[in-house]
């Protein structure tokens, strides 16, 4: 009798060998990187930490060279590379072609669906009206009425930097002295009363 020899089924690879695996052959790559030495005799992890001191105390390198580079604004700066905020207090009233119907006084929209630009523009024309005229406050006006989520703040968005808001809004609080209140501003998201208040 004789005996038939089977080959060895193949070793099942871990999924990182499989991947390192010379193609062609059961036969995993060479030991990984961080094993050999680098040229001048420093290790991966030598290498490793030598480039995070090099992000930690960066040198005159492209980075300072780029003119598209804009450093972040860092507590106690100086002001170097800090970026001019505003601030505002606005009261939203959505209508049928704002981009998005729904809010939290009208979560499916009903109404916002049933609005007009028009109607919305008279609503915030009559209120801004108000508010001019002292029988109404701001913050109590857009609570009341602001499609926003900034009404349970009485309107406030906090201090934002300029890119941060829609155009036709930042165009408008630009244009704005703080303590002075915005006629109707058209958005995407609706029609705006604007008061500034920084």
């Amino acid at each position: 009798e004789t005996e038939i020899q089977t080959p060895d089924p193949p070793k099942r690879l871990r999924s990182s060998a499989r991947r390192d695996a010379k193609i062609g052959t059961d036969a995993p790559a060479p030991a990984p990187a961080a094993a050999r030495k680098r040229p001048g005799g420093q290790d991966a992890a030598a290498a490793a930490d030598s480039k995070r001191r090099r992000a930690e105390h960066p040198s005159s390198g492209s980075r300072d060279r780029n003119p598209h580079h804009r450093p972040q604004q860092k507590p106690g700066d100086g002001g170097k590379g800090k970026r001019e905020t505003m601030r505002a207090s606005h009261i939203l009233i959505k209508h049928e072609g704002s981009r998005r119907k729904a809010s939290w006084r009208d979560p499916d929209g009903v109404a916002i669906s049933a609005t007009t630009r028009d109607d919305a523009a008279d609503l915030a024309r009559a209120l801004r009206d108000q508010i001019a005229a002292g029988e109404l406050q701001f913050d109590a006006a857009a609570r009341d009425n602001s499609d926003c989520n900034s009404a349970k703040r009485g309107g406030d968005l906090g201090p934002f930097e300029k890119g941060k808001m829609q155009k036709p809004f930042e165009k408008a609080v630009i244009a704005l002295k703080v303590g002075d209140m915005s006629d109707v501003v058209d958005t995407e998201s609706g029609v705006h009363i604007i008061l500034r208040t920084g």
